[in-house]
């Protein structure tokens, strides 16, 4: 038998430069619009001093500002990659917080910026207009310090624009990162939480079923295990098929079905076009337990419990509903809003993992169809994407 508490296997750890690139990607176009923008005020304010040449100022200035950024982005990166090369030649673990990272990284990128991003930037200016500017270098030249002046100071304001708006984009993923981690780490409180009067009760029918029926007993043991195997290996995984969660409830109801025996019926209707949509795991147990506590349990004869899925537009909806006592004979508090734990927490991973594209309600079937059997629906509606 395969190790059921084996940790998963630990992610390769991120690289300097793979980190510098994802930001560089991540703020291309935040980046884009304010170097247009400022390079569009730098214009503008240069036309109302000398008052003619808009449009040659406009070229100019954005050469210079756009120059200017790709250097400092460049120089970023190249601070990033020589970071990764110096750990691995010293033998150390790679690091996505390198040279590269804070104001380490973006005021040396921004001198070489200034001392670059001006003549290259005039200079493919004057390739786009004709025109042919004085060299920089002549500093007696009124235009070269005038030009050299309003480099450093656009190229300054750029500095601490974009490295402000970085810097609480950063502290905005941190956030959510933290977030998503404590969602996930109630649902693996919750996954840890296995009902210990279901499992007392699971084993007490086994001690008896081994005296009176092995082969039953045997498939109630080969239920209990595939149970057990499922909710350890969901712990380690953010998602799994469809499949995979309808496959963990049959193996939860069998178990309840030797509890309950005749009193349960069971209906799972997973369509083989749905089967490999990946989801949440343990997404719809709380839901089907919900069901048989609070709607079969109650109920003398028992009752039925159907699952299922389907496709509604650009929408994954899946269902549990029961032919229980339901919603007026429920506990209030479950019964006006569904607050019970695992729903509660249901509803927390659907907003955490999907914000508001994502819903969690309950209804009772008589409200649906006029269904005699009575009952509860509950629906999870889940967003797709463009490949399901």
């Amino acid at each position: 038998m395969p190790d059921l508490i084996a940790p998963a296997a630990a992610a390769m750890p991120q690289t300097a430069w793979a980190a510098a690139l994802a930001r560089a990607r991540r703020r291309l176009g935040r980046t884009v619009i304010f170097v247009t923008l400022l390079s569009l005020g730098i214009a503008i304010l240069i036309t109302a001093i000398d008052g003619h040449g808009f449009g040659a100022k406009i070229i100019y200035s954005l050469c210079v500002g756009g120059t200017c950024m790709a250097i400092t982005d460049a120089t970023r990166l190249l601070a990033a990659w020589l970071t990764d090369r110096f750990r691995a030649a010293r033998g150390l673990p790679q690091s996505p917080s390198g040279f590269e990272s804070g104001w380490r990284g973006i005021l040396p990128a921004a001198l070489v910026a200034m001392l670059l991003g001006p003549p290259v930037g005039m200079w493919l200016a004057d390739k786009l207009t004709g025109f042919n500017s004085p060299s920089l270098l002549n500093w007696g030249y009124s235009g070269t310090r005038f030009t050299l002046v309003i480099s450093v100071l656009g190229t300054l304001i750029s500095v601490f624009v974009l490295s402000t708006l970085e810097r609480l984009s950063s502290a905005r993923a941190q956030a959510e990162a933290a977030q998503r981690r404590a969602a996930e780490n109630q649902l693996r409180l919750l996954q840890s939480q296995l009902e210990p009067h279901m499992l007392f009760n699971t084993l007490a029918n086994l001690r008896v079923l081994i005296g009176m029926d092995p082969v039953r007993a045997q498939a109630m043991l080969d239920h209990l295990i595939a149970f057990l195997r499922a909710t350890l290996s969901a712990s380690r995984n953010a998602q799994h098929p469809l499949s995979a969660e309808f496959k963990h409830l049959a193996d939860y109801l069998a178990l309840m079905a030797v509890r309950m025996g005749p009193r349960l019926a069971v209906a799972l209707d997973l369509p083989a076009e749905l089967s490999g949509i990946a989801v949440p795991p343990l997404l719809l147990q709380p839901l089907v337990e919900n069901a048989i506590k609070h709607g079969l349990e109650p109920k003398v004869e028992g009752g039925r419990i159907e699952v299922g899925a389907r496709r509604v537009g650009a929408a994954l909806q899946l269902s549990v509903r029961d032919t229980g006592v339901g919603l007026n004979a429920m506990p209030a508090g479950l019964a006006a809003s569904g607050t019970s734990f695992g729903l509660e927490q249901v509803r927390a991973r659907l907003a955490t993992l999907y914000q508001d594209r994502a819903t969690l309600t309950l209804q009772p079937v008589t409200a649906v169809n006029g269904d005699a059997q009575g009952g509860v629906l509950a629906l999870i509606t889940l967003p797709l994407t463009d490949n399901q």
